[in-house]
C-alpha cells in the first residue's frame, strides 16, 4: 500500500529527475505518467499506482510547487472526466494502453457524440445506426451539441446496433476517430456569440471493432459510467472557499460599495451559503468515490451547480447594472474551453443558461435523484418493452 509519505518521496524524486524548468512540458508530462504520477488512483502502467484516490492531493501539492506544468485540465475535461474512467471501466488492456497515455497528457482531447435532435432527454432512443461488415462498423447518424468536437481527435460515441430491440438493449458503445473522412462537424452558435457546441454528422464511418468498448448491445450500461463521471466532473469539481462564480460577485460586492442594495444583500448572503453548503457537499461526493464508481448522487450535485450558476450571474447582473450586460470579447469564435470566471458578467449571465441542458437536463437529474437516490417510485413508461423499430417518432 502507497501511503502519503512514500508518494511525497516518490514525487520528489521525480522532480529530481525531471526539474520542470529544464524539462520540455510534454516529456514531463510524458514521464509523470509512466512514473505512476499521473492519477495514482489508476493502476500500475496506466498512470497510476493503485494507490487510493485521496493520496493525488498529495501528489498535485509537490508539483505546484516546483512550478511543474500541467496537463490543462480544461482542455479536455471530457476525455479526463469522461471518457478516461470509462475506457479504465470497460477497455481491453489493449484500448487502456492505446488511449489513457496521449489521453491524459492532453495530445488528443475527447468529445462525446450522445445527444441527438431527436434524442436529448431521452438519450436511449438515439437513432444513429452502426452496421457490422466484418471487423469493422459503419456508423450513419447525426449528433448534436456536441462540446468541442471541433478541436477532438477522438470521441466516446453510442448508437444503435440492433433496432429489433427494446431501446436500452440495442446500443453498442465505441470509440469513434474523428479524423474519418466521413465526420463532418459544423458548428452551433450560442446566445453568447460563439460556437463551442457542435453538430457532428455521421456518413459511412468506419470503425474497427477493436474500437468498441464493452459488449454488443450493452452500450446503455458503459454510458451510466460515463454519464454518472460526467455529472460529478460538472456538478463536484474542486474549488476552494468562494470558488467559481459566487466569489467574483463577492469580489465586485467588496470592491464597489456604490452598487450595494439591502436586498441584494441578503440575496448574496444567501447564495454564498448556497454555494459553501454545495462545495462542501460536492468534496463529500469526492470522497465518496475513493470506495468505487460515482452513482446517482451525482445528479444532485449537477442540479444545484446548475441552479447556483444561473441564480449567482443574474445577481451578479443586477448587481452591474447595465454594465453587467456587456463583455468586450464578444466575438463568433471557436473557444477550446469554457472559462466562467475568467471573463465578464455578461458572458457568465448568458453562459449559465446553459448549465440546465449540457450535463443532462435539470429534468431528467430530477427523476433520476427521486428514483434512484430516494427511492421513490419511477415514473410510468409505456415504451419500456417495446422493440426500438416499433417506438412513434
Amino acid at each position: 500500500m502507497t501511503d502519503a509519505e512514500e508518494l511525497r518521496r516518490r514525487t520528489r524524486e521525480f522532480l529530481a529527475a525531471h526539474p520542470p524548468a529544464t524539462t520540455d512540458r510534454l516529456d514531463f508530462l510524458r514521464a509523470r505518467f509512466d512514473a505512476g504520477l499521473a492519477w495514482v488512483h489508476y493502476p500500475q502502467g496506466l498512470g497510476g499506482l493503485g494507490a487510493p484516490r485521496s493520496l493525488q492531493g498529495v501528489v498535485d501539492a509537490e508539483l505546484a510547487a516546483a512550478q511543474a506544468p500541467d496537463n490543462d485540465p480544461r482542455r479536455n475535461g471530457i476525455g479526463l472526466g469522461m471518457a478516461a474512467p470509462t475506457i479504465l471501466a470497460y477497455g481491453t488492456e489493449e484500448q487502456k494502453r492505446r488511449f489513457l497515455k496521449p489521453l491524459w497528457t492532453g495530445e488528443e482531447v475527447w468529445c462525446q457524440l450522445f445527444s441527438e435532435p431527436g434524442a436529448g432527454s431521452d438519450l436511449a432512443a438515439l437513432g444513429t445506426r452502426a452496421v457490422r461488415e466484418g471487423d469493422q462498423w459503419v456508423v450513419n447518424g447525426q449528433k448534436v451539441w456536441t462540446s468541442g468536437a471541433h478541436n477532438a481527435r477522438w470521441a466516446i460515441l453510442i448508437a444503435r446496433t440492433d433496432p429489433a430491440v427494446p431501446k436500452h438493449a440495442g446500443i453498442t458503445y465505441f470509440a469513434c476517430d474523428m479524423t474519418d473522412p466521413g465526420v463532418d462537424v459544423r458548428p452551433l452558435r450560442q446566445i453568447t456569440g460563439e460556437a463551442e457546441f457542435n453538430e457532428v454528422f455521421l456518413t459511412d464511418v468506419r470503425i474497427p471493432d477493436t474500437d468498441r468498448l464493452g459488449e454488443v448491445g450493452d452500450g446503455w450500461r458503459v454510458a451510466q459510467t460515463t454519464l454518472n463521471n460526467e455529472r460529478v466532473a460538472i456538478g463536484g469539481m474542486a474549488l476552494p472557499r468562494e470558488g467559481g462564480m459566487i466569489g467574483k460577485v463577492a469580489q465586485t460586492w467588496r470592491e464597489r460599495p456604490e452598487l450595494r442594495t439591502h436586498d441584494l444583500h441578503q440575496r448574496l448572503l444567501k447564495l454564498w451559503v448556497e454555494a459553501e453548503v454545495s462545495r462542501l457537499t460536492a468534496e463529500r461526493l469526492r470522497q465518496q468515490l475513493v470506495a468505487g464508481q460515482p452513482g446517482p448522487e451525482g445528479a444532485g450535485m449537477k442540479l444545484a451547480f446548475a441552479r447556483l450558476n444561473q441564480e449567482i450571474s443574474g445577481l451578479e447582473v443586477e448587481l452591474r447594472g447595465e454594465e453587467g450586460l456587456l463583455y468586450d470579447d464578444w466575438t463568433l469564435r471557436r473557444p477550446e474551453l469554457v472559462d466562467f470566471t475568467g471573463r465578464d458578467a455578461g458572458y457568465r449571465y448568458l453562459r449559465a443558461k446553459g448549465n440546465s441542458i449540457e450535463g443532462g437536463t435539470s429534468e431528467v437529474l430530477l427523476n433520476i435523484v427521486a428514483e434512484r437516490v430516494l427511492g421513490l417510485p419511477a415514473e410510468p413508461r409505456t415504451d419500456k418493452d417495446v422493440a426500438w423499430k416499433d417506438l412513434a417518432r
